[in-house]
Order: C-alpha cells, then sequence, then structure tokens
C-alpha cells in the first residue's frame, strides 16, 4: 500500500531493503483521499481554506490517523505545495479524528475515501477537494485540490501486489496475468467501488516505476516535515 513507499523516508531502520527485497508483479488500483470539513464550517472550497490560511498562519488544524499516515502526508504536501502553516493533529485512528472533525475540534482531515465515504454521504461531512491527479467517479462534482489552487499537488492512496526478489519471472509474469482478469470482473470492480478505488493493472515494470517516483516524492515531503527517524 501507500505506506510501502513512504515507510523508507519515515523509518531509519527497517528490517529490509524495499528497492532490494520485493519484486514488483501488479497495481491493482488507487484511490482518492478527500478533503472533509464539518458542515457547519465556514469554508466551501480550497481557495477559502487558502485564503484563511494565509492570513491567519498557524491558526487552523488538520487531524490525521496517525504520524506517517496517507491523511497526515497529503497534509503536509498541501502545506508545502500551498505554502500555508497548518497544525497538524495526529489520532490513534479514524475514528476519533473523525468524531472530533465533526465535533468541530480540528478544521480539517485529508481523509482515506474508505473512511468517511458514508458520512459525507450522509450529510455528516462536507467534501471540499480530492487528492488523485484526476476527478473521482465515487465523487462526481467534487474538485481535485490541483484545480482548486494548489498546482502540481496529488496524493494517491493505492493498492499492489509484490513477491520476494528472485521470484522467477513465469510466475510473476502468471500472477500478473490473473490479477488483469480478476480486475476486470464486475463483481471485483463493484467491491473496489465500495472503497472508493478504481482499478488500474498495468506491467510488473510500471508498478515498479510508480513506487520509485513515489518513494522519492515522499522523500522530499518527509525531510521538509521533519518526521523522519520515527519508532
Amino acid at each position: 500500500t501507500f505506506a510501502h513507499a513512504v515507510n523508507p523516508a519515515i523509518h531509519k531502520k527497517l528490517p529490509y531493503d524495499t528497492d532490494k527485497a520485493f519484486a514488483p508483479v501488479a497495481l491493482i488500483g488507487k484511490s482518492p483521499n478527500v478533503l472533509v470539513v464539518s458542515p457547519k464550517s465556514r469554508f466551501k472550497s480550497v481557495q477559502d481554506i487558502l485564503a484563511y490560511a494565509r492570513a491567519h498562519p498557524g491558526k487552523l488544524t488538520f487531524g490525521s490517523y496517525g504520524n506517517g499516515t496517507s491523511a497526515h502526508l497529503a497534509g503536509e504536501m498541501f502545506k508545502s505545495l500551498g505554502k500555508v502553516d497548518i497544525l497538524h493533529v495526529p489520532y490513534k485512528g479514524a475514528g476519533p479524528g473523525i468524531n472530533d472533525l465533526m465535533g468541530g475540534q480540528i478544521d480539517m482531515i485529508f481523509s482515506t475515501s474508505a473512511s468517511v465515504s458514508g458520512q459525507i454521504k450522509n450529510g455528516q461531512l462536507r467534501a471540499l477537494a480530492v487528492t488523485t491527479k484526476d476527478r473521482s467517479p465515487s465523487y462526481p462534482g467534487v474538485p481535485t485540490v490541483a484545480e482548486s489552487g494548489v498546482p502540481g499537488y496529488f496524493v494517491d492512496s493505492w493498492y499492489g501486489v509484490f513477491v520476494p526478489e528472485g521470484t522467477p519471472k513465469d510466475v510473476i509474469d502468471r500472477l500478473n496475468g490473473a490479477i488483469k482478469t480478476v480486475s476486470a470482473n464486475a463483481d471485483f470492480q463493484a467491491a473496489l467501488q465500495l472503497e472508493g478505488l478504481v482499478a488500474e493493472v498495468g506491467t510488473p515494470q510500471a508498478l515498479g516505476s510508480y513506487v520509485k517516483d513515489e518513494e522519492a516524492r515522499w522523500n522530499t515531503i518527509v525531510q521538509q516535515a521533519g518526521i523522519r527517524d520515527m519508532p
């Protein structure tokens, strides 16, 4: 998952070498994080948040589900590319963070889609933007962060399949073909959509390149945010 590409930057000592211990098989799919606020919030758009944050540095807060999670790093990238100062408030899991957001204790969360899709649908949370490069079919009408005033911004939550390095190529190719077959199944696609995921199966080489690019991007953000050397 997302953590596979982020762990080398956050954790000083891993029991493996991410670039050498694994062989890529196939990406399964990607989903957005969703920038959400309380329906009572003054903020109706990303531009509203940017304007307020620039006028009041350090006054706004964004929650996450723990240091180094996608919700945390999506917020740190927003701070970096949006050139704003917003305070990070980590929680131990999605539930406490979402409850505090709905209760007005924090201003926003860059949440995983799976954690907030229900609350968005029933009006308990307001979705301002999705973090992917393109708009999400799971959130029609919700713009991307990039098109809302933060050019170059994108964060993907993703799932992929890896095997131990040294696995024979013919085995990897067979697994890749099986994943492609399954990804075309209507029931499987329906299950993905419940998580806000879009199937995006490619070659082993494509997954390998994608993860290397993700490692480089997140290493920069992690260093800027000063969240290295987590235990």
